[in-house]
């Protein structure tokens, strides 16, 4: 077998690849022979049909068949004697054949060659974070805002008051789709509707009936309406004010706090939240080496895997579309839009490639101890933790997709051993993707 390689771009080949005729017309009389002992033809007895006569019934099919047999066989091996490792399925162009060999092309892209550069040239920020005194009354404000509760008052309108109103929408003196609501509940200072109308309805008394004349943005999402002067008669029904609860025994109750008061409820919400701290520094730290990996090792990539991750993205999308309750085909032109997750596709594949290769070079394999707590970690989210880590040791996929995460944990770990760590001090506030106590 006659083997060729040229180079057609950074990472695209065009293998030629040549099998000589006695390997085919070797492969055809053996399966031919096999037929004879086998085939029934009318006028012979079965196993006694000459092989001319099986010849040419059946030589032109079996010459086929061996044919894309020897194809696909013939270009792993060519890969293994060049040693190529193939990106990508190749686009085989036409066999030329004409009883006296086999020559074929075969298109690929290859992996590229991943030379990491030294950790000492990455610098790496890694947050720290102490819950202090003020990061928990923060919170609890938070906690407190989240158990509001309205009662209604008998006075005027202000901003963070929720009003219960009726309203109607006209443009040009006629009613218009989606532009009326009975007993809608607004919070004012929200911009929840357009310019002008919270702000419209603020110092009013319960029962008036306020009439607003406003202008729909000229990039309103409702095309129908956008730009066009509008008007809105709303009747206020009912002035609602946020009522924040007491801390007390029945507040801390309902954070599993039943006794310890002020004390033990401050104790249980500080823990929570320096376990939030925590995951949050790992996430910060593995974004920030990420990051770093991506900028310091440049690679050349193939079309082909960017393409893959492109449609894993889009898949990822649409579920994500579905599981807020939108029909993807709604969103038909962002989804299929390429462009939209090409610079996306492009990091996850290089950090692919770059995190294999550090695997690769330090001989990492995934901690067994560190599957087996994180397999339990996730089981115990659930009512039968041992059927779901059952569930996760019978099937090696599964597996596999823990190890994985281990694996990928181990790396940021070597990493930040061998790079140089800088560490950036956050408030929790900062740390918690800026304002979760805010």
């Amino acid at each position: 077998m006659q083997v060729s390689v040229e180079s057609t771009g950074a990472l695209k080949r065009e293998l030629k690849v040549t099998v000589p005729e006695e390997r085919i017309a070797g492969e055809v009389k053996n399966r031919l022979q096999s037929l004879s002992k086998t085939t029934k033809i009318d006028g012979f007895r079965k196993g006694k049909v000459p092989i001319t006569v099986i010849e040419k019934r059946y030589g032109q099919q079996v010459r086929q068949e061996v044919l894309g047999e020897v194809v696909q066989s013939s270009y792993y091996e060519a890969l293994q004697q060049e040693k190529i490792t193939p990106a990508s399925s190749p686009k085989i162009n036409p066999v030329d054949t004409d009883g006296k060999g086999l020559s074929y092309t075969a298109e690929f892209e290859v992996m590229p060659e991943v030379k990491l550069t030294s950790m000492d040239d990455l610098e790496i920020d890694k947050p720290e974070c102490q819950i202090s005194d003020d990061d928990f009354q923060k919170m609890v404000e938070v906690l407190r805002k989240q158990r509001t509760t309205l009662e209604e008052v008998q006075r005027e309108s202000k901003t963070g008051d929720t009003l219960e109103i009726d309203f109607v929408g006209f443009i040009e003196d006629e009613p218009f789709e989606g532009g009326s609501a009975k007993d809608f509940k607004l919070e004012l200072g929200q911009s929840k509707f357009i310019e002008g109308f919270e702000e419209g309805l603020v110092n009013k008394n319960n029962g008036d009936k306020v009439s607003l004349d406003l202008k729909f943005p000229d990039d309103y999402h409702q095309e129908t309406v956008a730009g066009k002067p509008v008007r809105f008669e709303v009747e206020i029904k009912k002035i609602l004010e946020p009522v924040l609860p007491e801390l007390n025994d029945e507040f801390y109750e309902q954070f599993g706090v039943k006794e310890g008061g002020e004390e033990a409820f401050k104790k249980e919400v500080t823990n929570h939240m320096e376990k939030e701290a925590e995951t949050a520094k790992r996430n910060r730290l593995r974004d920030a080496v990420m990051t770093k990996l991506f900028e310091k090792n440049p690679l050349d990539l193939p079309e082909s895997l960017i393409h893959e991750e492109i449609h894993r993205l889009q898949h990822q999308y649409k579920e994500q579309l579905r599981s807020y309750g939108v029909d993807p085909d709604a969103q038909k032109d962002v989804v299929s839009d390429h462009s939209m997750f090409e610079e996306q596709a492009k990091k996850r594949v290089a950090l692919q490639l770059i995190v294999m290769e550090i695997i690769r070079n330090e001989g990492l394999k995934a901690d067994q101890s560190k599957v087996k707590d994180l397999i339990e970690k996730n089981a115990g989210n659930y009512e039968d933790p041992e059927m779901v880590k059952n569930w996760y040791y019978q099937e090696k996929d599964r597996l596999a997709e823990i190890e994985a995460v281990v694996l990928e944990d181990q790396v940021i770990d070597w990493v930040c051993e061998n790079a140089k760590i800088k560490p950036v001090t956050l408030k929790f506030d900062d740390l918690m993707n800026n304002g979760q106590t805010a």
